[in-house]
């Protein structure tokens, strides 16, 4: 799953081949590649979501906070009805 575009990865692999020293470089695209290669291997490895399944646990979880001082709410308003007598 790679939450990251291709081209952002591209520009990343580039500004690494274009670290190198220029006699290395020659390697060019093979350099590239594996920059490329390396680079998506590690970011499957972390434990990434995406930008739209974070929002929606986010909105998630703001209902479920609702609801619970809701019901938190009415809990109180219950318990103090059954302690005053009639």
């Amino acid at each position: 799953m790679s939450f990251i575009n291709s081209s952002a990865l591209d520009d990343l692999a580039r500004r690494l081949e274009e670290a190198i020293p220029p006699s290395i470089r020659n390697l060019g695209q093979d350099l590239e590649s594996n920059f490329k290669a390396v680079l998506q291997a590690q970011l499957a490895r972390l434990d990434l979501v995406s930008r739209t399944e974070f929002d929606v646990q986010a909105a998630l979880l703001a209902r479920t906070q609702a609801a619970l001082t809701a019901m938190e709410q009415r809990l109180k308003d219950i318990e103090a009805r059954l302690a005053t007598p009639p």
